[in-house]
């Protein structure tokens, strides 16, 4: 009887070996993990019922960035509006001050409101 099941076992053996290392190396098979096409960023999705809902999606980036606006449900995804994204206006820029980004930027505005609200007459 075991050498019926010995030839199973080994095989069963090897391809889970297989399979774990193709997991451990797939980000260096070319081909496997690189991102092909234009890079897709959802902004946002709104349920309209229990399967079907509306999705917008920005295609590309920089310049040549699209927004879609797409309506799926389990018959197929459909293109309901398309518009291209405005580039970004620069801000001014102040020599005499970095400009400051995330919390320490919010800190320093909180901080600075409550001061000229909070100062003594």
């Amino acid at each position: 009887m075991l050498q019926n099941a010995a030839p199973a076992v080994i095989l069963l053996i090897v391809m889970v070996g297989v399979a774990w290392l193709l997991q451990r190396y797939r980000r260096h098979l070319p081909g496997v993990s690189s991102q092909r096409g234009p890079a897709l960023h959802v902004l946002n999705s709104l349920s309209l019922g229990p399967q079907q809902r509306v999705v917008t999606v920005q295609v590309g980036q920089g310049a040549d960035s699209v927004c879609l606006v797409l309506g799926v449900a389990p018959g197929g995804v459909h293109t309901l509006h398309s518009l291209p994204l405005p580039a970004e206006p620069a801000a001014p820029v102040d020599a005499s001050h970095p400009a400051a980004t995330g919390f320490a930027a919010r800190l320093a505005q909180f901080t600075s409101s409550h001061k000229a609200s909070h100062a003594p007459r």
